[in-house]
């Protein structure tokens, strides 16, 4: 057994740990590249040279360049998600602070790692049904890492209207963060983020104006 174990090792991983070393590998490639080129402006080739693997690898992993942008995507996502999670849970109870930190660490990684902030906010747009389904989904925990329904219990069941504008929130959000960088970064992180909060609190004040049943 031992020796059977031992065969299958390769430089200290077994072939499954081959495989997602290189697929990491590939995603990581991949932002990169989109980062300069664009997704359409990118290739399997391209991003095989830049993860120094061959095309044969890539098709282990994606079934096609889409599959790829999803994946890269989700990794973005994913980070950001988990860091603006914790930022808001250092700040408290307080909604006010929790939406400041959530947002100044946005904006934050956003000018710190160009790059993927390409992927997350032009590549992903525009591509495919699937890809639109993917950014969606995204956009639900986004807004719920900037106000949890559990921290607001009139919205811990969200009605329709409130739930488009949460959404419409976090679109407010992103298209600061879109103008911002395409811009090159033209103001200071903390008074974009004033900014997108002021826009979130608006948001948050219909919601509850609707919830309360001030507004038809």
């Amino acid at each position: 057994m031992a020796s059977s174990r031992k065969a299958r090792l390769y430089g200290g991983m077994d072939a499954e740990e081959r495989r997602t070393e290189r697929r990491l590998k590939l995603i990581d490639a991949a932002i990169e590249v989109y980062g300069e080129v664009g997704y359409r402006g990118a290739t399997v080739k391209a991003i095989c040279e830049a993860a120094e693997l061959t095309e044969r690898y890539f098709y282990e992993s994606f079934a096609n360049s889409e599959a790829l942008l999803i994946a890269a995507y989700g990794h973005v996502v994913g980070h950001l998600h988990d860091e603006m999670t914790a930022a808001a849970a250092a700040a408290g109870d307080d909604a006010e602070m929790r939406l400041r930190a959530a947002l100044t660490l946005y904006f934050t990684r956003l000018k710190e790692h160009p790059k993927p902030a390409r992927v997350f906010l032009l590549e992903i747009s525009g591509i495919s049904p699937a890809v639109d389904a993917v950014k969606l989904d995204a956009l639900r925990v986004f807004s719920d890492i900037l106000v949890p329904p559990a921290l607001d219990p009139k919205r811990s069941d969200k009605g329709a209207a409130a739930s488009l504008l949460s959404v419409g929130m976090v679109g407010a959000v992103i298209s600061i963060a879109l103008r911002w960088v395409s811009k090159q970064y033209p103001q200071a992180v903390e008074e974009v983020v004033a900014i997108a909060t002021s826009f979130c609190r608006v948001a948050l004040t219909e919601a509850d104006h609707r919830e309360d049943g001030h507004l038809s």
